[in-house]
């Protein structure tokens, strides 16, 4: 039976890398690109992928040595039978891609795999193979944490992109004329706690967390924030393409229109759906949830080293149902933004409840979980009461009033007019 579990196991790691494109003879595509451990022939291959031997009577587990277009490698696949964690090979996974130049590694038992940048980070789950096009350019990635924590971020980060050299415009050095010099040239300034948020994720990265989460209520500029935070990685080269991630076409082309204004001068921003054959060469591609969900074109048309950066947008419902498989498929920086995050694990008793399902259920729904969060305290919040205490936000009931207001007034000018004629 153990046996009989190792060979499925192998069965489904070889078929995950057919279907990335990788090559174990040559064919009409191109030469072969995976080597097996040396003096191991791949039809020679015993079931037993822990006690299996070279043909010089070695014994070692099997790993998979993925090779770049020169024929150099790329990457190490550690296997294990499905019983087995694959987290449980790091070390031995780690040691071996060093040994053998590779900078990433991949366990997999067949049924969970893990993408591992050993110069970088953790372990990220995926669900398919990056594809060798996919990896060679995600080799060209070098992500820099120490610039990531020391850019100054302010007030006019994202005019220094729109308008370089913007302070020495006298209009700008003039603070009588500042405003209006801003409102003729459509410069964005950012708030006070825009800023805020920015310093707050960098604190966060500081601490090693690639996941972030901003609670931020709705009329407070999360575009704008998004804006900084994606000229931020790219600038400091920890990203070199980011996705951003709506659900409603209106803001899949309102965050296109925003993107080309702040950024534009310096990144080029696309559509997805309307640069299907050019996407590639942008820096920031967006697209709504269900473009990517149709015909499970992620999977097809994408490879999970494609991106080094997500944001979601109202990040509480891209984590439910279909929708999280688009956002969990791609590794790297996690963002999440929401006015309302699902809180599905206050006040639950794990020990009380009925079923493990259930937690299980509550844990892939709460927001704050999926997103580094565990306490329950987003990365950075700002609600509406500060908003309101702030002077940025109205609250909805003085809406109301004012509507109310308005109403009688237009009401009370038509009854007049009436009486007149």
């Amino acid at each position: 039976m153990s046996n009989q579990k190792e060979a499925q196991a192998r069965i489904k790691i070889n078929k995950l890398l057919e279907e990335s494109g990788w090559r174990f003879d040559d064919n009409k595509y191109g030469k072969a690109n995976i080597q097996l451990e040396a003096g191991v022939k791949f039809h020679e291959l015993s079931d037993d992928l822990e006690n299996a031997q070279t043909i010089d009577g070695r014994k070692g587990a099997i790993d998979f040595l993925l090779l770049d277009k020169d024929g150099r490698p790329l990457v190490v696949i550690e296997a294990k039978r499905e019983s087995i964690d694959p987290l449980s090979a790091k070390d031995q996974a780690r040691n071996y891609a060093r040994n053998n130049g590779a900078r990433f590694v991949i366990l997999s038992n067949g049924n969970i795999h893990y993408f591992w940048d050993i110069k970088c980070g953790n372990p990220d789950t995926i669900s398919r193979f990056p594809t060798q096009e996919s990896i060679s350019q995600y080799k060209t990635y070098e992500p820099n944490s120490e610039e990531l924590l020391n850019i100054k971020v302010n007030e006019n980060y994202i005019i220094e992109t729109q308008m370089p050299g913007f302070n020495n415009i006298p209009e700008f050095q003039n603070e009588e004329t500042r405003a209006d010099f801003l409102r003729n040239n459509n410069l964005k300034q950012m708030r006070l706690y825009q800023v805020k948020s920015i310093e707050a994720l960098q604190a966060s990265a500081k601490e090693n967390k690639n996941r972030f989460l901003f609670e931020m209520a709705t009329g407070t500029g999360k575009t704008l924030v998004s804006a900084a935070v994606i000229k931020l990685f790219l600038k400091s080269g920890n990203a070199k393409r980011v996705l951003f991630l709506v659900d409603r076409l209106e803001l899949e082309d309102q965050a296109w229109k925003a993107f080309k204004q702040y950024l534009g001068k310096d990144y080029r921003c696309v559509i997805y759906k309307k640069n299907r054959d050019s996407w590639q060469s942008a820096d920031i591609v967006v697209s709504t949830i269900q473009t990517f969900l149709a015909g499970d074109r992620y999977k097809k048309e994408f490879s999970p080293t494609d991106f080094e950066f997500v944001i979601s947008d109202e990040a509480h419902r891209s984590i439910g149902g279909n929708s999280r498989a688009v956002f969990e498929y791609f590794v790297g920086y996690k963002l999440g933004l929401t006015a309302t995050p699902k809180d599905y694990l206050k006040g639950f008793d794990e020990e009380e409840s009925d079923t493990q399902r259930e937690f299980e259920r509550r844990q892939l729904l709460d927001t704050y979980k999926t997103f580094g969060c565990e306490s329950g305290n987003p990365t950075f919040r700002y609600d509406l009461i500060t908003g309101v205490r702030e002077g940025y936000l109205i609250n909805p009931m003085e809406w109301i009033f004012l509507e109310n207001l308005l109403f009688f007034v237009f009401l009370k000018n038509t009854l007049q007019e009436s009486l007149i004629f």
